[in-house]
């Protein structure tokens, strides 16, 4: 479940969202991106704490017109591909050091 936890922002604010998982632990990231690959959306976050480390990709999943589901996914090439078009999308805004 996501819950959107700052939704009165300026242009240069993080949005951040709070991630629950199936035990009930939630987790806040901040919002990166969405990218649209083969006619499916994927999400891109980072953990919202100090020292985080990498981005995580999830696929977005609609439940209905108000409320999404983001997903792990398992296969290691659409991540990567996801992750090369955020690259792209973003080489000016942060440093990638793969």
């Amino acid at each position: 479940m996501a819950e959107i936890l700052n939704d009165n922002l300026n242009d240069d604010e993080a949005i951040i969202i709070e991630l629950t998982d199936e035990n009930g632990i939630s987790t806040e990231f901040e919002y990166l991106d969405t990218i649209q690959l083969d006619g499916d959306e994927y999400v891109v976050l980072i953990e919202n704490v100090e020292d985080a480390e990498g981005v995580i990709v999830l696929k977005i999943e609609s439940v209905d017109d108000e409320n999404e589901n983001y997903v792990g996914i398992d296969d290691e090439e659409t991540v990567e591909k996801v992750y090369e078009i955020f690259k792209k999308n973003h080489k000016d805004d942060f440093e990638f050091t793969d």
